[in-house]
């Protein structure tokens, strides 16, 4: 029956309600007058019947008018039951009214009786059928535990108590004096009693309420609960509930970077403005990853200007919406100018350098995929050393102040064209830092960035969501990891520090083991992995080898000779480079063999420059290669 009537058409629901309305009026005035007169024994006159009939009419007009026929019972909220007692409170005082003018000759008394019946009749039901479906909702939701029984962890209980995906069933919390008590109905559990709860009552959810609390401790917690085999959840921060970013109830798988990440050392607002704030600055490469990010951070320091230089026309356009929108939600009203070229046009490039009067400039064009790279030699090279090239040269003839180089671990001691391409462009602006002194070339090198384009974290996501297997080139295979935020505000303060031709090391914290790093984002999934071991889990782990160029570590210093500086996850390498006849030389026998498409050229030239470059195996290049058959 209940189903019936929650699957009828909204007109019938209205008609269904209105009637009962007009039903339930009369018997509530009857009820009040019997409890008035203490018997059910009423005498009725005409006069009664009529004062009805104005009630029930006027009743009814001032309940439409109050919208409590719009109003979704199911759904229905302490406004709604507002509007419900001004209702009433409107119809007892037509009784009272009607009952002077006719007149009807009822106690006053039975009047303020008949509000609190009259309520009762047609209030009850709609809070019945409230929470009858609240249950029915309830009974198919997800039962989940909430960790953190703090202010994020209450609303967050408040605001699943009316989603139907997900049902807070328990609080658990570190705080003694929270424990044993009762939050909005919800019991506060002890860390220790965790595994208890989950065998008693199955749940296979848990969601992170945590706060401000810090990544490491975060990072500890996460682990411990992963090996409940429990699919560990968390809520929105509270900065991006209080931006609009996020609402509470919106759970979300956790953050990768809780995992890999370490407690930021907070920006230095000094540095952060240098080269910024009040300047115009224009960002290379602005739709990617790395240069995206640098563009939030620049535009965040207020540049008089902020341009963005991009290849790809989407990439552009997206970045250059999701700038608009921050500069209208901070009221920055920084000019944001988009220029749609290529790095390696350096006429292009000077002509836009010159008009805008560029004075700082990111260079975070490049092509950083080392396979794509390997398979593409010509264009890697074109793209990443020369693209550089004309850029510096087009910054000096234009007179830009300051020219960042976004370089990578993989130009360090390089087994693929990528990072040897990187090291050569690292050396082409180490040389024109020596040519002259009125450009200030620096290079800021780090290893990767969590969630950039061809990043593991989201690859391993959608192969866990599509039930494996994960896809690990090695089980001894390394790498380096640095949330994107981080990395770029990094890049902007080491580029404030730079004095010529400098090299700057990101301080990128402890390596992780990929395999390690697959491991757990199965068991956060609430997952096993499936194993010789474990035949009957569910995410299988499979080595695919190593890709062409790929290594197995990554390191970011060439030698020894590295100075801290005065920011702590900063440091300054002191690397060989040449001069520029030396560097100019190079750089023309490499055009050459670019232009002719000499790949196995190129490839020497590359292994002649001071890059320490070691070649594995034989290249890779897709047209050389179909050219040899």
């Amino acid at each position: 029956m209940i189903h019936l009537l929650l699957n009828a058409s909204r007109s019938t629901k209205r008609f269904i309600a209105l009637s009962y309305d007009v039903f339930a009026i009369p018997v509530a005035m009857y009820l009040a007058l019997a409890l008035r007169h203490g018997t059910f024994s009423i005498k009725t006159t005409e006069a009664m019947y009529l004062m009805v009939a104005i009630t029930v009419i006027i009743t009814t007009v001032a309940f439409v008018k109050l919208g409590l026929y719009r109003a979704v019972v199911r759904f229905m909220t302490s406004k709604a039951f507002s509007a419900l007692a001004l209702g009433i409170g409107v119809s007892a005082l037509t009784m009272a009214t009607a009952s002077f003018l006719i007149p009807a000759n009822i106690p006053r008394s039975s009047v303020i009786i008949y509000f609190f019946t009259a309520f009762a009749l047609l209030g009850t039901p709609r809070l019945f059928i409230r929470s009858v479906v609240t249950q029915l909702s309830k009974a198919k939701s997800e039962p989940v535990i909430i960790y953190g029984a703090g202010q994020q962890g209450i609303a967050l209980a408040q605001a699943l108590s009316s989603s139907n995906q997900f049902r807070p069933f328990a609080f658990i919390d570190d705080d003694p004096k929270k424990q044993k008590s009762s939050i909005h109905g919800l019991k506060v559990y002890s860390p220790l009693n965790l595994s208890d709860l989950l065998e008693q009552q199955h749940v296979k959810k848990i969601v992170l309420a945590l706060g401000r609390t810090s990544i490491q401790q975060r990072k500890l917690l996460i682990e411990k609960l992963a090996e409940n085999n429990l699919e560990v959840l968390t809520a929105p921060s509270v900065p991006d509930i209080i931006s609009g970013k996020a609402r509470i109830e919106e759970v979300r798988e956790v953050d990768i970077e809780d995992l890999l990440g370490r407690d930021q050392v907070d920006a230095r607002a000094d540095l952060l403005q240098e080269s910024i704030h009040g300047k115009i600055v224009l960002i290379t490469g602005a739709g990617g990853s790395i240069g995206s990010e640098l563009c939030r951070q620049a535009l965040l320091q207020q540049p008089e200007k902020l341009i963005l230089l991009e290849l790809n026309e989407y990439s552009l356009y997206a970045i250059e919406q999701e700038l608009q929108q921050l500069n209208e939600q901070y009221q920055l009203n920084v000019p944001i100018i988009s220029i749609l070229g290529s790095v390696q046009k350096q006429n292009r490039l000077e002509t836009v350098f010159r008009t805008f009067k560029v004075q700082t400039v990111y260079h975070a064009a490049a092509y950083k995929h080392v396979p794509m790279v390997e398979h593409n030699v010509v264009e890697g090279v074109r793209n990443n050393v020369f693209g550089t090239w004309y850029c510096a040269e087009a910054a000096i003839a234009a007179g830009v102040e300051r020219f960042v180089l976004i370089s990578t671990d993989k130009a360090v001691r390089p087994t693929n064209v990528m990072g040897a391409s990187k090291r050569m462009a690292e050396l082409v602006l180490q040389a024109l830092a020596k040519r002259q002194t009125d450009t200030l070339f620096c290079m800021v090198r780090f290893g990767n960035v969590l969630g950039s384009s061809g990043s593991v974290v989201p690859l391993f996501r959608k192969q866990i969501k599509n039930g494996g297997p994960i896809t690990v080139t090695h089980p001894d295979i390394i790498r380096y990891f640095m949330t994107i935020p981080e990395a770029s505000q990094l890049v902007i303060q080491a580029g404030a520090m730079g004095k010529g031709g400098d090299v700057f090391v990101l301080d990128m914290g402890e390596p992780v083991r990929i395999v390690d790093l697959a491991k757990k984002m199965i068991r956060l999934s609430g997952l096993t992995e499936r194993s010789l071991k474990n035949p009957q889990g569910d995410i299988e782990i499979l080595f695919t080898g190593l890709r062409p160029g790929e290594k197995l570590y990554e390191e970011l210093l060439i030698g020894d000779n590295v100075e801290g500086t005065e920011h702590p996850r900063i440091m300054t390498a002191n690397e060989v480079h040449l001069t520029w006849p030396e560097t100019h030389n190079l750089l023309n026998r490499l055009d050459k063999a670019c232009h002719e498409f000499k790949v196995e050229d190129v490839i020497s030239l590359l292994l002649e420059a001071p890059a320490a470059y070691n070649k594995q195996g034989e290249c890779p290049d897709w047209v050389l290669n179909a050219g040899r058959v």
